[in-house]
């Protein structure tokens, strides 16, 4: 043992040439991480303990953000109540609605390239963009779905100026802007054997069976991957609900990463927004393990389970 440990510690004059090339080759990525990631993570940590506005001198405060944050934050609450109800229904619809599309792409139909295309479009264009379009959609004069229904003569629906409304309004828009993860289901779906659809029909079995017990399990494990990615980015949301109601009305679309904002760059209150920043990490770390813990349970690996 003690002769392995020198052999560790004690390289030859090329294995050291081979190792400084190496550092030398992934330094780049060393320092910005450092710079980038490490360093502001830890800043972050440490600002979140602090009364600091930019101006006046940072002043150590302890925990009072923390308790600050759950006990005396009149907004607090209403965040994290519009931000669960966002993310616990536009996820689960989000991975549903990209792998039924991902099915419907993967069928031999005329022009499949072209829809494929068309279903990929609105993950790319600007978010700006999208909001323009969506305020044309949903405005009450002139809007697409509001003259349709005032031809109809059925009442419009204050889409964005409703409290009722402009949550589920929010969430269609996400659901229109699956087009990664409808290609990423393309992707796996490529990779379930024929084999399998082949035996199952021979058994008798119809399109629904075959849907369920193949080609469902086949993807679970792109499911829990489209699921998890889908929590981090909801409970990021911020550009879309700022651009098109700035988080009215009523602050019924003041997500949680709006909320972290405006302490930050509005309040000018940054120990206080990195407090908040560190409890949604927490928050997502935890249900991500959740999810991971509960995922033996329905993630179809290869021949496990």
């Amino acid at each position: 043992m003690t002769v392995f440990n020198r052999r560790i510690w004690r390289l030859s004059k090329a294995e050291t040439r081979n190792q400084i090339t190496g550092l030398l080759f992934v330094s780049p990525w060393i320092i910005g991480f450092l710079l980038w990631t490490a360093y502001p993570l830890a800043s972050s940590f440490f600002y979140s303990f602090t009364h600091y506005d930019f101006i006046t001198q940072m002043r150590w405060i302890g925990f009072r953000n923390y308790v600050e944050i759950f006990t005396d934050d009149p907004r607090f609450w209403t965040v994290v109540y519009n931000t669960v109800y966002y993310v616990g229904i536009s996820v689960p619809l989000g991975v549903a609605t990209a792998f039924l599309m991902a099915n419907l792409l993967n069928t031999r139909l005329v022009g499949r390239s072209f829809f494929r295309a068309i279903f990929f479009i609105p993950s790319i264009v600007p978010a700006v963009c999208s909001a323009m379009v969506w305020l044309f959609i949903y405005n009450n004069q002139y809007g697409v779905i509001n003259n349709f229904l005032r031809a109809m003569g059925r009442p419009i629906i204050p889409f964005l100026s409703s409290v009722t409304w402009s949550k589920p309004s929010l969430i269609v828009i996400s659901l229109w802007g699956q087009g990664a993860a409808v290609v990423i289901f393309l992707a796996s779906l490529q990779d379930v054997p024929r084999s399998l659809y082949e035996a199952a029909t021979v058994d008798g079995a119809n399109a629904w069976h075959r849907f369920w017990h193949i080609t469902v399990p086949m993807s679970s494990p792109i499911i829990l991957y489209n699921l998890v990615m889908g929590l981090i980015s909801g409970f990021q949301t911020f550009l879309m609900p700022y651009l098109l109601t700035n988080g009215g009305p009523m602050a019924s679309t003041e997500f949680y990463a709006m909320h972290l904002w405006r302490n930050a760059f509005e309040l000018f209150r940054m120990g206080k927004a990195c407090a908040l920043a560190w409890i949604m990490l927490i928050t997502v770390v935890l249900l991500t393990l959740l999810i991971f813990k509960t995922s033996a349970s329905w993630v179809f690996y290869g021949g496990e389970r």
